[in-house]
């Protein structure tokens, strides 16, 4: 089974409110932006990724649980975060019974996710450029410029 039929399976057995809610986050996080991927990871854990990990849910007995793995680096102005507000990494959304889902913030704060991504993936290159690529191309401009003038 690839990832996305293994998270159709999870939700199909989840027979209570649970499975209700696990499906509009999925279907949140999937309209958010149509190039993350859904992975199926640690042995069952349902993962969202673009340019790196968004999040991860899982279905606890008594909520259903959203951890964003760079929350604490996301503005959160619709204050979703309710569980894991002390690490220094990660943020997560518990989902209970009664909870509705704000669409719209959660979108939001996943496109938020997918940017920090996509800004570190950024940064992470240029921090990999070989050594002295950068003097070398101003020194070969340099050259150019007076080869040209000659």
């Amino acid at each position: 089974m690839n990832p996305s039929e293994c998270i159709d399976r999870l939700i199909a057995g989840l027979k209570d409110w649970r499975g209700k809610t696990f499906a509009g986050i999925r279907k949140s996080i999937l309209a958010a932006d149509r190039a993350i991927i859904e992975e199926w990871k640690w042995m069952g854990s349902p993962v969202w990724s673009r340019d790196g990990m968004i999040a991860v849910a899982n279905a606890h007995k008594g909520k259903v649980k959203l951890t964003f793995a760079h929350g604490a680096q996301l503005p959160d102005p619709d204050k979703l975060f309710n569980a894991g507000l002390e690490g220094n990494a990660r943020r997560a959304i518990d989902f209970f019974e009664s909870d509705k889902i704000n669409a719209r913030a959660l979108k939001n704060l996943v496109r938020a996710a997918v940017h920090f991504n996509q800004t570190q993936l950024k940064k992470n290159k240029k921090q990999k450029a070989p050594a002295g690529t950068h003097a070398n191309l101003h020194k070969s401009k340099r050259h150019e410029a007076i080869a040209s003038s000659r």
